[in-house]
């Protein structure tokens, strides 16, 4: 099903006061585990421990240019400018001919428009039943705590990234990896983890790459989680960018939605990474809030 409502940037949503060296300890820590650790590996027993040693192989996939201008566009399609190479559109939007795109999916959590079309099933519930939303969003979170209902998710989010095949997009952009993190404790990172490797297999069988979308912490198992490249918003303003820039060699597309955010990115990474400052709305050029600068 198409959203029926403008997309939005998760931006305001982001941990204020992210702790880079927290970060690389945990990065450090996870790394062990994709290197063969067990902590939180999914070993035998582990709910997600089959899906997560199955890792995702990307098939032939075309990935992102290192570098390039970037824009976007998921509150709305509209001619990139010039010098843009890398868009990101919402599924509901067709691809931008002659660029590369990546076709936004909101993976893990239901729009408050598409609510009622999921199973009740599968909304995930607290102890007393009731459904567990991301208030910033009024999002209903979707349950993947166990591999049956992580495939019943998956079946229906794959269609959706079929067709963004079917529409010529390169790449899938699945938001709201870090929902665990919202979850009241009902989730967990391998739950995460283990429902993105889902995902990515699929994506990968349609010639799609697969981009993390925020999510720091987990960039340390990008290779076990099958993903190809970095969507990122703000990592200049949190001082995230040298994490995902280290997971993913570079391959990152950022968008700032603060101007001390987009200076600090390009400070530090300018001649690295894709870099973009658009408004928070990510809205289009008939909007009054309309911001787009690129990197020079």
């Amino acid at each position: 099903m198409s959203p029926t409502g403008v997309r939005r940037a998760a931006g305001s949503r982001r941990a204020a006061g992210a702790l880079a060296v927290a970060l690389l300890v945990t990065l450090s820590a996870l790394a062990g585990c994709d290197a063969g650790g067990s902590a939180g590996s999914g070993g035998p027993g582990h709910p997600g421990g089959k899906e997560q040693r199955k890792a995702a192989q990307p098939a032939t996939v075309r990935l992102p240019p290192r570098g390039a201008g970037f824009d976007y566009q998921i509150g709305g399609a509209y001619p990139p400018p010039k010098g843009v190479r890398i868009v990101g559109r919402d599924r509901s939007d067709a691809p931008a001919p002659g660029l590369y795109n990546v076709c936004y999916v909101n993976a893990f959590q239901a729009q408050p428009e598409e609510r009622s079309s999921w199973p009740a099933d599968l909304l995930l519930r607290d102890a007393h039943g009731r459904v567990v939303v991301d208030e910033d969003w009024n999002e209903a979170l979707l349950d993947i705590r166990t591999p049956a209902r992580r495939a019943r998710v998956a079946r229906r989010v794959n269609q959706w990234t079929d067709g963004c095949a079917q529409k010529g997009f390169d790449a899938v952009e699945p938001d709201n990896y870090d929902s665990y993190t919202r979850s009241r404790h009902l989730l967990t990172a391998d739950d995460a983890t283990a429902f993105m490797t889902l995902l990515s297999r699929h994506a990968h069988a349609r010639q799609l790459a697969v981009a993390q979308k925020n999510t720091a912490e987990l960039a340390g198992v990008r290779r076990r989680a099958g993903l190809d490249f970095a969507v990122t918003e703000e990592c200049g303003q949190y001082g995230e960018c040298g994490v995902y820039a280290k997971a993913f060699a570079g391959r990152v597309v950022d968008v700032e939605y603060t101007d001390a955010g987009f200076r600090s990115a390009l400070a530090g990474w300018g001649d690295r990474l894709s870099i973009v400052r658009r408004d928070r709305d990510v809205s289009t050029p008939r909007s009054k809030k309309y911001v787009f600068v690129r990197r020079r």
